[in-house]
C-alpha cells in the first residue's frame, strides 16, 4: 500500500512504531545500514507529512467559513494555523506536551485523528545492549515508551500488550464463575458503575454495590467462600474506582 496505509491507522488509539537495532549482516537493511535513529526520524517525518497534508486540507475549508464571519470559524482556522505552523517546522505533535494538550483540547485538531499526536510505543527489534543512548533520548523527546524484544520469537507479545495498556491508561478486571472466567478492559479510574457497565448495560442502570477481591487473594484463598472467609472480600459502593485485577461480582437491581 506504500503510505496509503497510513490513512488505515487513523482509527487507532496508538501506534507501535517498529525499528531494528540488531547488528546481522546476513539481513539485509532496505537503508544498507542499521540505524534506529535515522529510521526513526523517517518514520515520524511520514507522519508530520501525512498530519501536515490532513490540517492543510481542513485550514483550507475553515479559512473558507471564516470568511463569512462565524464565530466557530475562525476559532477553527486559528487553531489549525497554529498545528499546521508547528508541523510544517517538521516537528510532531508527540514532542511538544504543550502543543498536545492544545490539540486534545481544539475540536477542529481533534476530529482529524492527527496520526503524530497518537500515543508511540516503539517496539526495538534486538537485545538491549545494541540499543544507543541518542535512540532513547529521542523515544523519550517524543514521550513514548519502548519494549526491547527479538521479534523471531513470540514470547515478547505479553510485554508488547502491557506496554500498550500502560501507553493507553487501560487496566482490566475479571468476573468468573462455574462457566468460565474472563477479563474486561477498562480505562484506569473507572467507577464500579461505568466498569459494571461493561459486562451489560443493565448493571451500569441498576447498579446497587460491588464485590471485589484482588486476583492474587482469590487465587491463595482457594476461591470465594474462602475468600470471604479470611476478610479479603470487600462491598464497594458506585465512588469506588475499580483496580487493575480486581474480580468482581456486580449486585444490581
Amino acid at each position: 500500500l506504500g503510505n496509503q496505509f497510513l490513512s488505515h491507522i487513523r482509527e487507532t488509539q496508538a501506534i507501535v512504531v517498529v525499528l531494528r537495532v540488531f547488528r546481522d549482516p546476513d539481513i539485509i537493511h532496505v537503508e544498507s545500514s542499521v540505524d534506529a535513529a535515522r529510521d526513526l526520524e523517517i518514520i515520524e517525518s511520514e507522519l508530520v507529512l501525512k498530519d501536515l497534508d490532513s490540517v492543510g486540507k481542513r485550514l483550507a475549508k475553515a479559512e473558507s467559513e471564516a470568511r463569512s464571519g462565524k464565530k466557530e470559524a475562525l476559532a477553527d482556522r486559528d487553531e489549525l494555523a497554529r498545528v499546521e505552523k508547528f508541523l510544517a517546522d517538521g516537528q510532531p505533535l508527540s514532542g511538544s506536551a504543550e502543543l498536545l494538550a492544545f490539540a486534545a483540547g481544539s475540536r477542529a485538531v481533534r476530529e482529524l485523528n492527527l496520526l503524530t499526536a497518537k500515543r508511540q510505543i516503539f517496539l526495538l527489534n534486538g537485545e538491549e545492549a545494541e540499543v544507543p543512548e541518542g535512540l532513547k533520548k529521542k523515544m523519550a523527546g517524543l514521550g513514548g515508551e519502548f519494549l526491547v524484544a527479538d521479534l523471531a520469537a513470540a514470547d515478547h507479545v505479553p510485554d508488547l500488550i502491557k506496554k500498550a495498556y500502560e501507553a493507553l491508561g487501560l487496566i482490566s478486571f475479571f468476573t468468573t464463575g462455574e462457566d468460565e472466567t474472563r477479563a474486561w478492559t477498562i480505562e484506569r479510574g473507572t467507577l464500579a458503575p461505568r466498569a459494571a457497565g461493561v459486562i451489560h448495560t443493565d448493571f451500569e442502570n441498576r447498579f446497587i454495590r460491588m464485590e471485589v477481591v484482588p486476583c492474587d487473594k482469590l487465587l491463595e484463598a482457594g476461591g470465594w467462600t474462602q475468600a470471604k472467609q479470611k476478610g479479603w472480600l470487600r462491598v464497594e459502593g458506585k465512588e469506588y474506582e475499580v483496580k487493575d485485577g480486581d474480580v468482581i461480582v456486580v449486585r444490581h437491581g
